[in-house]
């Protein structure tokens, strides 16, 4: 395994333990509002802090891009740094707050602007989902691979799409959503594009995500065998926000129904 790969799985550990401890005393919890429907707590920024340090220390001419705190620059200031960390420290905090066991840490290592390595880690469920460039996606160190779904009315997707239960008639979404098996929101995107790697999920629909929400998940995406692309069915999607993300046979018939 890559150091830098085990350095990052060493920081989603420790950031794991901070989340663990904190969820036995929910009711302690400071919480503020970033926004409408969009909450942080001190436990966030705990457990940024343990990874950036973890990640500062062991590789200080790294940039870094994190969710609570914003940008930081590479040591000596160097702007525009060959290597970023971006990073989630607890992906789903609404459903942390409410005791709803499905929230992830995320970090994802950016070599000139691609994803080279990406760690995201459920720690309720103990579950290391691992990838690094050209060398598959692992689950606990097992192999896993995208479902082998064909059908798209035997489809599980998940989606991050603005008033996903009262979609307009003429949204574009609801061909793509109707059509599936079925379709769940689960307050994590992080998690659902692992999931996708590995073969729980047979498809993802994100709008107006943030590259943190992203970077890491859509290497293990693309190593499990999976298709990306925003809705033009181009590779803009970390600039846009908006994103797709099955195995190839369901992809194209997800594409299809977006542009029906």
């Amino acid at each position: 395994m890559h150091p830098m790969l085990n350095t990052a799985i060493k920081a989603a550990r420790r950031a794991g333990a901070i989340i663990n401890r904190a969820s036995l005393d929910l009711e302690r919890l400071n919480v503020a509002r970033k926004g409408p429907k969009d909450y942080v707590t001190e436990i966030d920024r705990a457990a940024e802090e343990s990874i950036i340090d973890i990640l500062r220390t062991a590789y200080p001419d790294h940039g870094i891009l994190a969710e609570e705190s914003g940008r930081h620059q590479a040591a000596g200031d160097q702007a525009g740094a060959e290597f970023q960390w971006v990073i989630d420290p607890l992906d789903g905090t609404t459903n942390f707050i409410h005791g709803f066991a499905h929230y992830a840490v995320s970090i994802a290592l950016m070599h000139r602007g691609q994803a080279a390595h990406a760690v995201i880690y459920d720690p309720t469920r103990n579950e290391m989902f691992t990838a690094s460039r050209g060398s598959g996606a692992f689950l606990n160190d097992r192999r896993v691979r995208v479902s082998t779904c064909v059908r798209y009315h035997d489809a599980l997707l998940a989606s991050h799409i603005p008033q996903s239960t009262a979609l307009p008639a003429n949204s574009p979404f609801v061909p793509l959503l109707a059509e599936s098996a079925a379709a769940r929101r689960t307050g994590s995107t992080v998690l659902d594009l692992a999931w996708v790697a590995s073969g729980r999920l047979d498809g993802f629909c994100g709008v107006g995500l943030k590259p943190w929400d992203m970077a890491a998940g859509s290497l293990l995406v693309l190593e499990a065998g999976g298709l990306m692309a925003d809705f033009q069915g181009e590779q803009g999607w970390m600039e846009s926000g908006n994103v797709l993300a099955a195995p190839p046979k369901i992809f194209a018939q997800m594409m299809a129904h977006l542009h029906a």
